[in-house]
Order: structure tokens, then C-alpha cells, then sequence
């Protein structure tokens, strides 16, 4: 039986287990290690300082099958690599073939699903995304253009779940089986880390380079078909229509059209159907419901169109997926 707690509830056990953690009187000011809450499962978390205000943490446990509520809530920037494990939410998945990067900015709600008898290992690093510009700065010492998407601030964050590499798996098993003790293995950490990030972030920035837009989408255009796409991803099941969207953000729905074909290679129509499934397949995968009522939360009142939709994009039907037949194309 699953286990669903708000992100609250989930926090006031760990501070609850971190009270009385076996941990705390072997380890030096910059570090802290506690078991994972025996109601949550079983094995332990380390976070360590590594620099001022930027906090690294690796889990080695086993989770009840637990589901956590995410409320919106104002998130720091969040590099995350899972070696061993998944972890999906309403929107990706972190583990297997995905690492993700989660940008500053407002996270919108979402439910986290940490299935049971699954053996997580892995590392995830938080920090205010203004530290960009100390680890990676641009010409004039501040953020550079191509990263500012990663420090939202007020508006919602970016999300990204970059392929996962070797060369990324390989930086994330030496963290997690750093050989050093005390002061050298912070100055250890403090290297990898850097590397990890650095690792993640060239993924996305060889796509950015491999998609530049026309030279005809100016830059205010473009930041405006990435709000459109972040109101079709919190709309999911009622989005708002062609001509709508582009009144929202502000261009013709024909420049619109134009933008999500170069940005994303894909029609307006085409993202929103592909998130959609991504959606359903999660839920499918990872809740109790019907496939009625998986197809109403994505915004489908027909089920046949539906099973059809889903059915091109991972070549298995709804039901099939339901029973957790594999799918064979992405």
C-alpha cells in the first residue's frame, strides 16, 4: 500500500529522523548524515556544504512506495543524477536514460512517485541560481544569455531531463564513493560537483546549438513562445486555444506557430499532444486510476482518440501500458 504525504509532512520526518540520527557526533560542521524516516523506508542521506550556500546531497536507500505532494513553491536551481532507481513526477522522470535540471524559479505542483523495492543511489546539488556566474560566468562576469533560463526568479522554473552519459555517471560514482575524509574530501566534492554541473549543461547547450532559431525570431519573441509552452505544460488537460495562447504571450498566432517549429521542431499542436502522453504514461504507470480517467486528466473526452494518440507515440495502447508492458518507441 502506497504511502502519500504533503511535501510538509515529508520534511517534518526527516527533521524528526535527523533529531535522532547516529550520525551527528562523527562528522566535521560542513556535513550531515541521517537514516531515511522508518515510515518512509530504509538506508541514509548525506548532505555536505560543499561551498557556501551550495548544499550536495547523496542518498543510498529503499523507499515504501511513497507518493509526495508538491505544492508550488519558489525552488532553487537543482542538478540531480540517479545511479540507481527512478523517480517520476507529473512531468519526467529522473533515473534510467534521464538526469534532470531543475531551474530557479516556481515549481508548479506535482507528485512525486518513489516506487517500492527499488534501490536508489545518486546525488542531486542545490544552490541559488545565482551562483551561475560564480562557477560559470559570461563575458561580463555575470550569468551567460544561454543559462538564464536556469534563474527564473518570480516566474516559473525550467525543467530539463538531459540524457543521461557515461562521463556523467562516471563523476556521479566518484562522488558518491569519494575516498577522502574531513577538509580533503570537501576540496575532493568541490571539484566534481563543478564537473557534474558542467557535464549536465554542455548536453543542453550542444542542443541549443544544433536548434538556433532564424535569425528573423528576435529574442523577445523567443521568450515569448517559452511562456507559451510553460502555459500549455500547466493547462495540460484544458489548454487554452491557438489564437488564445498567442494573445497571452503577446505575438500572432502565425509567429507563434513559427516559434515552436524552429524551438522545438515540433507544431503547437504536436507539444502539446507529446506532453500529454508523457503525462498519461506516468499516471498509467504510477497511480490507481482507469484509463478513462487517466485520459480525462490529460484533456480527453474520447478515450478511442486517446488509446490512438498514445498508441503513436509509444507504440503500446493505454491498457497494455496499464499492465506495465514496455514501451517500444519514445
Amino acid at each position: 500500500m502506497s504511502i502519500t504525504l504533503t511535501l510538509k509532512e515529508d520534511e517534518e520526518l526527516w527533521d524528526e529522523a535527523a533529531q535522532s540520527s547516529m550520525y551527528k557526533s562523527a562528522l566535521l560542521p560542513f556535513e550531515f548524515c541521517c537514516e531515511v524516516p522508518k515510515q518512509l523506508g530504509r538506508g541514509y542521506r548525506q548532505e555536505i556544504e560543499v561551498y557556501p550556500e551550495l548544499c550536495l546531497s547523496i542518498e543510498d536507500c529503499e523507499y515504501n512506495d511513497v507518493l509526495i505532494q508538491v505544492p508550488e513553491w519558489n525552488h532553487p536551481l537543482q542538478f540531480s543524477v540517479l545511479l540507481s532507481g527512478i523517480c517520476r513526477d507529473d512531468f519526467g522522470q529522473v533515473g534510467g536514460r534521464y538526469t534532470v535540471i531543475s531551474g530557479g524559479g516556481i515549481q508548479r505542483s506535482r507528485t512525486q512517485i518513489h516506487p517500492k523495492s527499488q534501490k536508489y543511489v545518486g546525488v542531486n546539488i542545490e544552490m541559488p541560481p545565482q551562483l551561475l556566474a560564480t562557477f560559470f560566468p559570461g563575458e561580463d562576469g555575470q550569468i551567460p544569455p544561454e543559462l538564464k533560463m536556469f534563474a527564473n526568479d518570480n516566474d516559473w522554473q525550467t525543467v530539463i531531463y538531459p540524457e543521461t552519459t557515461i562521463a556523467v555517471q562516471l563523476v556521479a560514482q566518484q562522488i558518491v564513493n569519494c575516498p577522502y575524509q574531513g577538509i580533503a574530501k570537501r576540496i575532493y566534492l568541490q571539484g566534481k560537483v563543478v564537473e557534474l554541473m558542467a557535464l549536465q549543461l554542455a548536453l543542453i547547450l550542444a542542443e541549443q546549438e544544433r536548434r538556433q532559431p532564424s535569425p528573423r525570431l528576435r529574442a523577445e519573441t523567443i521568450d515569448c513562445i517559452y511562456r507559451a509552452r510553460e502555459i500549455l505544460l500547466s493547462h495540460l488537460e484544458n489548454p487554452p486555444s491557438l489564437l488564445d495562447l498567442a494573445l497571452q504571450v503577446g505575438v500572432s498566432d502565425r509567429t507563434l506557430r513559427r516559434g515552436f517549429q524552429e524551438l522545438f521542431n515540433t507544431t503547437v499542436f504536436g507539444y502539446l499532444t507529446s506532453q500529454r502522453m508523457e503525462k498519461a504514461q506516468c499516471l498509467l504507470r504510477n497511480s490507481k486510476l482507469t484509463v478513462t480517467e487517466v485520459a480525462m486528466m490529460v484533456g480527453y473526452s474520447n478515450t478511442s482518440h486517446f488509446a490512438a494518440a498514445f498508441k503513436r507515440q509509444f507504440g503500446i495502447t493505454p491498457k497494455e501500458c496499464l499492465a506495465g508492458k514496455l514501451s517500444v518507441s519514445r
